[in-house]
């Protein structure tokens, strides 16, 4: 079954209103649906409609609302992953993936060892990465499209973590030996909420990165006995923290 997203604002009382132009090409073009056809809706906050197609024009396609609920799809914890930025189009395969995997944000993060310049193009960059995690929802059936936050400075991430933003901050560190992610899921107090991973670039986070983060509270953690690379590191990490405390 097709799935599609629209704002709260275009579902009415007993139809749903769908007028963004790439959509409805998709539909009537791509797909060649025509009325009386049956789609999943999601009004990306909520709720999850299944509709079936009433009346398709230039402007607009209209559904009737044949069936809603909660979403059944979208984890309880809700995991943010602040990603350092890699070389190339390492990005887009993190964001497919850690969407994939039930991430509920994403949050491009400018460290010491960040190759990628930050320019005024960056902004583009941003708009591409939040169509990529579009399309990864779309994909996996998920109801709610991830955010890809403005990117942010180190030092800003960790003004973050100091507010007590989040309820479990994890960092992944190559020198860290004696503490597995395993055992700090398992010894925490009480389930979270709220967490965050984070994934330094290619190169790593600097020693005085790692004890920034230490210093604001984030539990630096291992993940085996490999170094993974960075488009690997943040996907895994989402992976054990579900596995842990969300299945």
């Amino acid at each position: 079954m097709n799935r599609f997203f629209v704002s709260k604002e275009n579902v009415l009382a007993d139809e749903i209103i769908i007028n963004d132009r790439e959509d409805m090409h998709h539909i009537t073009k791509v797909l060649r649906l025509k009325e009386g056809a049956v789609l999943d809706i999601s009004d990306s906050d909520t709720w999850e409609y299944r509709v079936e197609l009433t009346a398709i024009s230039a402007s607009e396609i209209r559904a009737k609302i044949l069936d809603k609920q909660k979403f059944s799809s979208e984890p309880v914890l809700k995991i943010t992953l602040f990603q350092g930025i890699p070389k190339q189009g390492k990005m887009e395969t993190i964001i497919q993936k850690s969407v994939e995997l039930g991430v509920s944000g994403i949050v491009p993060v400018f460290t010491a060892r960040t190759v990628v310049s930050r320019n005024e193009n960056f902004a583009k960059k941003i708009e591409r990465w939040q169509k990529v995690a579009g399309e990864a929802v779309k994909q996996c059936r998920r109801g709610v499209i991830p955010k890809i936050e403005k990117e942010i400075l180190f030092s800003d991430m960790i003004d973050r973590f100091a507010s007590g933003a989040f309820d479990v901050v994890l960092f992944p560190y190559e020198n860290e030996d004696g503490r597995s992610i395993k055992n700090a899921l398992r010894n925490l107090n009480e389930k979270p909420q709220t967490l965050a991973i984070v994934i330094g670039p290619e190169g790593g986070f600097s020693d005085e990165e790692a004890n920034a983060l230490k210093s604001a509270g984030a539990d630096a953690v291992s993940l085996g006995k490999t170094v993974l690379r960075t488009e690997t590191a943040g996907p895994a990490s989402i992976a054990m923290v579900m596995y842990e405390l969300e299945l």
